[in-house]
């Protein structure tokens, strides 16, 4: 297993998500899986408060639920870091985000208690805001999650589908009123590249951005690192399952040329199409923790045989520059 830090927290650069557990996949299968990435060295769990409230039959909360039962029974404490998040749990039954709960300072303290009652703990490890909220003020929302951070019931801060432009006047107000910036960074993202003038099919994804990674670059040239985590890393299974076709974003040349590559470098590692898309998110430049779903041992396997894989430079390179 890989290993990066959030903060002073070391944690694995592969993290796993749960968002489909206690609604989708069962409690033992769920429960396994877990049990599996811990005893494999994966200590970075990811969640939110409305995982999954657009599956029927299902209100949201069930996944921090889960993770809650699943940490009791386990007995396990702050040996894994939990990242969970708020904001875009809707507020009317039947609706989407349209109605999701935003960033007022209210709601802010009020999800932030309910998430650590769900889970069973004293301090979320890490809160996202989830979506962004324009109608309240970001200095509203900062200031919420440093209040949160000051009384000790959060440790790191993140922002999830803000766009660069936001992360820049969220750096601005933290450091105006010296309050704890947030260092976690959740974005779609993953080797093969949408177009940008083409939405994607799930319109609430924010996909990572070329200015988004300069971004980054240049805040840790300035001594203040960010950890980017990245969802969708493996587009669902399309890279290597038929059934699984590509959305139109992706119909584009730039495509097959990258499909290409990655075919070249698995045949010159022996790693699968999906090894060597987690491997590559982890050796960029920032470095990428690829948020993994899974529903079978096979698949989480695959995932975590892939933190042994290192790629070289050329190949690295070869697959950057295929376009």
């Amino acid at each position: 297993m890989r290993y990066t830090t959030i903060g002073d927290r070391r944690v694995s650069a592969l993290c796993l998500g749960a968002m489909k557990f206690g609604s989708e996949t069962d409690d033992a299968t769920a429960s396994a899986l877990l049990d599996r990435f811990v005893e494999a060295g994966g200590i970075f769990v990811d969640t939110a408060d409305n995982y999954q409230f657009w599956v029927e039959g299902f209100e949201g909360h069930e996944s921090e639920t889960f993770l809650g039962r699943w940490r009791r029974e386990r007995g396990v404490t702050d040996e894994v870091f939990v990242a969970t998040k708020l904001g875009a749990m809707p507020t009317v039954p039947g609706t989407g985000l349209e109605t999701a709960e935003g960033l007022s300072a209210e709601v802010v303290a009020q999800a932030a208690e309910r998430s650590r009652e769900r889970l069973g703990v004293e301090r979320l490890d890490a809160l996202y805001a989830h979506i962004e909220d324009r109608s309240v003020p970001l200095e509203e929302t900062m200031g919420a999650f440093a209040a949160l951070v000051e009384e000790g019931v959060v440790g790191e801060v993140g922002l999830s589908n803000h766009r660069t432009w936001r992360l820049e006047r969220a750096r601005a107000v933290t450091e105006a009123h010296s309050w704890p910036r947030p260092r976690l960074l959740q974005y779609r993202y993953s080797y093969l590249q949408p177009r940008v003038d083409v939405p994607l099919t799930a319109t609430a994804h924010v996909h990572v951005t070329p200015e988004l990674l300069d971004f980054v670059r240049a805040e840790a040239a300035e001594g203040r690192e960010h950890t980017v985590v990245a969802y969708t890393s493996l587009l669902w299974g399309a890279y290597t399952r038929p059934d699984k076709e590509l959305e139109r974003a992706y119909d584009h040349p730039g495509t097959a040329a990258r499909l290409a590559a990655l075919d070249e470098v698995a045949a010159q590692t022996g790693a699968t199409r999906n090894q060597v898309v987690l491997a590559w998110l982890m050796d960029s430049d920032p470095a990428v923790v690829p948020l993994v779903g899974v529903s079978t041992m096979a698949q989480l396997d695959e995932a975590i045989e892939a933190t042994d894989l290192t790629l070289t430079k050329e190949q690295w390179r070869r697959l950057a520059d295929a376009n």
